[in-house]
């Protein structure tokens, strides 16, 4: 018993995030994704406490890790000074690293958020581009949008953008020597490992599945990966 537990106990975030919980629930009280959510910060932490390798092994394999905002409002409540956000962003790099991720319908969507978010901070400079957000894509945005996205140039040229630009101003392209530092500080930091990982388990994941599994957002595994909602995850 304990394995796991000393495992996610190596993250600084577990560290500073678990003091000694009293299971009082203020945590899961002041919690805005616990008011939707099938989710209670306070039984994580509970979970986390309890050293038990099955319950915990259970817990990273779930849909429960991902519900949170990493609002950090459980922090400005907890009578001993415990954050259970942290704690939650140290199982979330634990469920990534070992793989556990893949085995709930929330977590296999870290590929989509690696695919997305990732490539457009290492490729841009941000994390979410304008040119990014394809009207094929996000039909949720509306006729505006699409409006606005076919005549980009246009739209920020009258908000004072400089859109792809030299220099400076709002939507500005970043310098080809930044994004190679912020290349350079996902290696080190071990960034880019994790992303690695994200990938090979997902492609595996993919292959248990029996779904194509390519590069990019075409592929039938992240087809999947943006339609799937089991309709399970909200409080009845």
């Amino acid at each position: 018993m304990g394995k796991l537990f000393d495992k996610i106990a190596q993250d600084i975030r577990l560290v500073e995030g678990l003091k000694a919980c009293v299971n009082c629930g203020t945590c899961t009280a002041i919690c805005p994704a616990a008011e939707f959510y099938d989710y209670e910060p306070r039984s994580i932490v509970e979970i986390v406490q309890s050293r038990d390798d099955d319950k915990i092994e259970a817990l990273l394999s779930s849909e429960t890790i991902w519900y949170c905002g990493e609002c950090m409002s459980c922090k400005t409540r907890c009578p001993r000074g415990n954050t259970p956000g942290l704690i939650i962003m140290a199982l979330r790099a634990t469920s990534q690293e070992m793989g556990y991720f893949v085995n709930s319908e929330k977590g296999r969507q870290q590929l989509l958020l690696k695919r997305v978010i990732g490539h457009n901070i290492l490729e841009t400079g941000y994390c979410i581009h304008n040119k990014a957000v394809v009207p094929a894509l996000h039909p949720e945005q509306g006729p505006t949008w699409e409006w606005g996205y076919e005549n980009m140039q246009l739209v920020y040229e009258k908000m004072g953008a400089n859109l792809d630009g030299e220099g400076t101003g709002a939507l500005r392209k970043i310098p080809k020597e930044a994004l190679a530092e912020l290349k350079a500080i996902f290696e080190v930091t071990g960034g880019t490992k994790r992303f690695e990982m994200i990938e090979s388990y997902s492609k595996k994941a993919a292959q248990d599945r029996g779904l194509e599994f390519g590069e990019g957002l075409d592929n039938e595994y992240v087809a999947e990966l943006i339609s799937a909602n089991n309709q399970n995850h909200y409080k009845l």
